[in-house]
């Protein structure tokens, strides 16, 4: 689109906020949050576009108003915290579909490796997982009990650190993507040639459904969750190979911005999964329906939150006139 298009189909719009803010109207935090995401759009178009025009400066200083403007609007940390989660992240991140699409082939390619290759080689799965797991699972299995392991602690102690053990590996997925995505696609293959021949172990005795039942109480987020992470290196990586119009080192510093945001929205959900997994997963005995309840129940929370909600919000961003919301 030339620029001149570009400035007469929103003008008007362009107007109408710059009008708001001289006027000092009384606006809603919602209505102020819309105004700058809808602003921030136009903006991010114009700078990939026609970056050193008139028109990108003045989207710029109108944006930053805007932004000014929340942070004085805002009632308490609370609802920054709450709109983050709700509103603000998802409306950014359908940006970033690709990139989990991506995140998402690599573990699963990677995965499917891992349970090949331990079907291949006797000693693969040894040689991932350890001698002393393996040797602990089959004496569980002897013991009828093969998910035993998931019992052996207390249920906070396990909670604790899942969690944290799970945060840290989110942040070395994101981290780990200054090496222009390697590093993560790297973490990325550790974690699933693990999940690969893990499921694949018991599978080879009998237990796939016994595992899968179990270890997916928990694991469907978890799992999910490090792909999300996953997306938020490879973020970093694009950044740094692919800056576009922008110079490297301003491509990187967004990059980094919006990968940090990424895993940061991980976080409530990797709380979610060491519950699961510290409290509800070692109740082995639960009937398969609850079980599939649960898998299911959590697949779908992942899609809605990352897949699904972001493209209506930016369905609805584009249906809906924005001076209604005012």
């Amino acid at each position: 689109m030339r620029e001149a298009a570009f400035v007469r189909q929103n003008k008007d719009k362009w107007i109408k906020y710059e009008s708001l803010l001289e006027n000092k109207a009384t606006l809603s935090p919602e209505s102020i949050s819309d105004v700058y995401i809808d602003l921030s759009d136009d903006l991010s178009y114009s700078r990939t576009f026609y970056p050193k025009s008139n028109t990108t400066r003045y989207l710029n200083g109108l944006a930053s108003s805007y932004h000014q403007k929340i942070y004085k609007s805002k009632k308490e940390p609370a609802n920054r915290f709450i709109r983050f989660y709700t509103r603000e992240f998802p409306a950014q991140f359908h940006k970033h579909q690709k990139m989990l699409l991506l995140s998402f082939l690599i573990f699963t390619g990677f995965t499917l490796i891992g349970a090949y290759s331990s079907a291949s080689d006797a000693a693969f799965v040894r040689s991932i997982l350890g001698d002393a797991y393996v040797n602990m699972t089959l004496e569980n299995i002897a013991n009828n009990d093969p998910m035993a392991v998931y019992k052996k602690a207390s249920e906070t102690d396990m909670f604790l650190g899942i969690t944290i053990n799970n945060i840290r590996v989110s942040l070395m997925a994101f981290s780990m993507g200054v090496l222009a995505g390697l590093g993560t696609a790297f973490l990325l293959m550790q974690n699933a040639v693990m999940l690969g021949s893990f499921q694949y172990f018991f599978y080879d005795k009998g237990l796939l459904w016994e595992s899968a039942r179990t270890i997916w109480i928990h694991g469907t987020i978890e799992i999910s969750v490090i792909i999300v992470a996953g997306c938020a290196g490879l973020v970093v990586g694009k950044g740094i190979l692919f800056p576009g119009t922008y110079s490297r080192l301003k491509s990187f510093t967004m990059a980094i911005k919006e990968g940090l945001k990424i895993v940061i929205s991980t976080v409530p959900f990797f709380i979610v999964a060491g519950l699961l997994e510290g409290f509800v997963t070692r109740v082995t005995g639960m009937p398969d329906w609850l079980a599939v309840l649960i898998i299911l129940s959590s697949l779908a929370l992942i899609l809605f939150y990352y897949v699904y909600y972001p493209l209506y919000l930016l369905k609805k961003s584009k249906n809906e006139p924005r001076p209604h919301s005012i």
